[in-house]
């Protein structure tokens, strides 16, 4: 691909240096549908970010659209702050139908505010504000939010030196896997929890993503999953299960802890949830923890109703047959993986692991930077993919879930084309 050089003039002069996508993809996006983003020079990509996981409908999903489109046609209410409307009991019906009651899932619905790390935030305080305690559990290499409440709760040490307070009430445990299986799960953890020397306050919850995202790709097995829960339960700490990215169907059930047979005391949705990549957050918890008083957590954008629109669409088109949803991701993801055995054996001296499950796949080498520089190429090439981990490490494909099987074998194909072009 031959792309001329954007005119990026007024992004490096007026915008704040804190900008980090679009230093990895130096052009300017003009428009987009389904997995392909167009810049204005008419160059085509395909796209394996997806908005970081927001889009697992992929770019203006048609039905989502005109869903929008007639809504703000015939002046639907847009701002609502938390007011009863008419957009609003359309999604919280939906939801329930299709979503709560089928999985047979107790939870009250909150609208927090629009974004992932305020789903956290409101989580975190509805569990202190439950068990009357401060400290919180999380996993070394989570990810949560870049608001200090989440941040106290994330591994990143980059992420969490940006505070430039000290992150309090937090206390890391290892993720599954983090010492490779060489001590029995949750043994250090429970040990702290029952030995009145070891300086751990007793947690009120402990919070979770079955799937790291950001960490890289690290997956949390089922039977860990399960012992978790067993452990909160047994001392009586909550589960919070962050499911801000790894929801909405792209591990293949719409929760991604479905596979686990857990269900955890609260939950954070957001990211997928309204299907377009409006802004749109869900906390989830079990009734007997709706201990909230009338605004006592509250946000001017808790009402965002065109994402309640497109949300109900995206829930009856998608999830009105959940099982045939989870099918098809799950087939796109045998997909991805046998290209991505292919690649390791292809790269044998390189390839540390390839890892995940659905359409959230993780590539990782012995050479930490391989992964930006197979990013960067892969841009040269016409694909979008990003790098996770705590140093990039990890090449992440994250493509939308109604991604077509074609499509997914031509990203592949220059996914290896990027691997084979780097050293």
């Amino acid at each position: 691909m031959t792309i001329t050089q954007p005119d990026l003039s007024v992004f490096e002069t007026l915008e704040s240096e804190v900008r980090s996508y679009c230093r990895g993809w130096p052009t300017v996006f003009d428009r987009a549908r389904g997995s392909r983003m167009y810049d204005e020079d008419g160059h085509e990509y395909l796209d394996f970010f997806a908005g970081a996981g927001s889009l697992n409908y992929g770019h203006n999903n048609a039905v989502l659209k005109r869903a929008l489109l007639d809504y703000l046609e015939r002046d639907g209410v847009t701002h609502g702050l938390d007011m009863s409307t008419t957009a609003k009991r359309s999604f919280l019906q939906t939801f329930q139908d299709l979503v709560l009651r089928p999985r047979d899932l107790p939870y009250k619905v909150m609208f927090p505010g629009p974004t992932g790390t305020n789903a956290v935030e409101s989580a975190l305080k509805l569990a202190r504000k439950a068990k009357g305690r401060e400290a919180i559990v999380s996993f070394t290499n989570a990810f949560h939010g870049m608001s200090l409440g989440s941040l106290a709760v994330t591994g990143n040490a980059f992420k969490r030196a940006g505070a430039g307070v000290p992150l309090v009430h937090g206390t890391p445990m290892p993720f599954d896997h983090y010492l490779d299986g060489k001590v029995p799960d949750f043994l250090w953890f429970e040990r702290l929890l029952e030995d009145q020397g070891s300086g751990l306050n007793k947690p009120a919850a402990v919070i979770v993503e079955t799937v790291q995202g950001e960490g890289g790709i690290n997956v949390a097995r089922p039977e860990w999953l399960r012992a978790l829960a067993e452990l909160c339960e047994r001392q009586d700490m909550l589960l919070i299960v962050d499911d801000i990215q790894m929801g909405c169907g792209r591990t293949g059930a719409f929760f991604s802890f479905e596979e686990a047979g857990i269900v955890p005391d609260i939950v954070t949705v957001s990211k997928s949830i309204s299907g377009y990549g409006l802004p749109m957050a869900l906390c989830l918890f079990k009734p007997e923890l709706d201990l909230w008083e009338p605004g006592e957590h509250n946000g001017t954008f808790r009402g965002n109703n065109p994402a309640f629109v497109t949300a109900t669409a995206a829930l009856e088109t998608y999830w009105a047959d959940g099982s045939a949803m989870e099918k098809q991701t799950r087939a796109r993801g045998e997909q991805v993986e046998q290209v991505l055995i292919a690649i390791t054996e292809e790269n044998l001296a390189d390839v540390k692991e390839y890892r995940g499950r659905g359409l959230v796949w993780g590539l990782e080498f012995h050479d930490k930077g391989r992964a930006e520089r197979i990013a960067r190429r892969a841009f040269e090439l016409g694909l979008l993919i990003e790098t996770s981990g705590p140093e990039s490490e990890v090449v992440k494909l994250l493509p939308a879930l109604t991604i077509t099987p074609d499509e997914l074998d031509e990203g592949l194909r220059v996914l290896a084309r990027a691997v084979r072009e780097t050293v």
